[in-house]
C-alpha cells in the first residue's frame, strides 16, 4: 500500500454539517460533502454527481420555504466502505418536490427537475415530512468499484 495515498475507508464515520438555509451557502455543502464522499472509492464523475444531487436537495429545501431563508439545513454524511448516505433535514412542513419517478416530470414545471436529477444521480432516495419535525431526504450511492 503506498503510504501517501489515502486507504479505503473500511469503518464509519460521519461528518455532521448545518447551514443557513439561502441560496449563497449551497456551495459549502457541495464541497462538504465532496470531500467525505473523496474518502471513499467514487470516481470523479460519481462525485460530480453527488455534488449535484447535494445542490439540488439544499435547493429544494431553499424552495419550500417559499425562496427566502429556509432556517437551518442539516447535512449528515455517513461514510461506509460500501456507500455514501447523505440525509438533509429542513424544518419546513412546506411542499417539496418530491417526483417518485423520473418520469414524472411535469412538461412546464421546472421545479421538479432537481428531484429528477436526485434521482437520476443517486442510487437510492427517500423522502420523508413530518409536520413537528421538518423534511428529511435520505440519498444514497454505493461505491461501483
Amino acid at each position: 500500500m503506498n503510504p501517501t495515498l489515502p486507504g479505503p475507508v473500511s469503518s464509519h464515520g460521519t461528518v455532521e454539517l448545518k447551514i443557513p438555509g439561502r441560496a449563497e451557502w449551497v456551495a459549502v455543502a457541495r464541497l462538504a460533502v465532496a470531500a467525505v464522499a473523496s474518502r471513499l472509492r467514487f470516481s470523479v464523475d460519481e462525485i460530480e454527481d453527488i455534488k449535484l444531487a447535494i445542490a439540488e436537495a439544499c435547493t429544494n429545501s431553499i424552495q419550500a420555504s417559499g425562496g427566502e431563508d429556509a432556517g437551518e439545513i442539516e447535512i449528515v454524511c455517513d461514510a461506509i466502505e460500501t456507500e455514501l448516505r447523505v440525509t438533509v433535514r429542513d424544518p419546513s412542513t412546506g411542499p417539496h418536490e418530491t417526483a417518485k419517478e423520473p418520469s414524472g416530470i411535469v412538461e412546464g414545471r421546472t421545479e421538479a427537475l432537481g428531484v429528477f436529477l436526485i434521482r437520476a444521480l443517486m442510487d437510492e432516495v427517500d423522502y420523508t415530512t413530518d409536520p413537528q419535525r421538518g423534511t428529511e431526504l435520505v440519498m444514497t450511492k454505493h461505491v461501483s468499484a
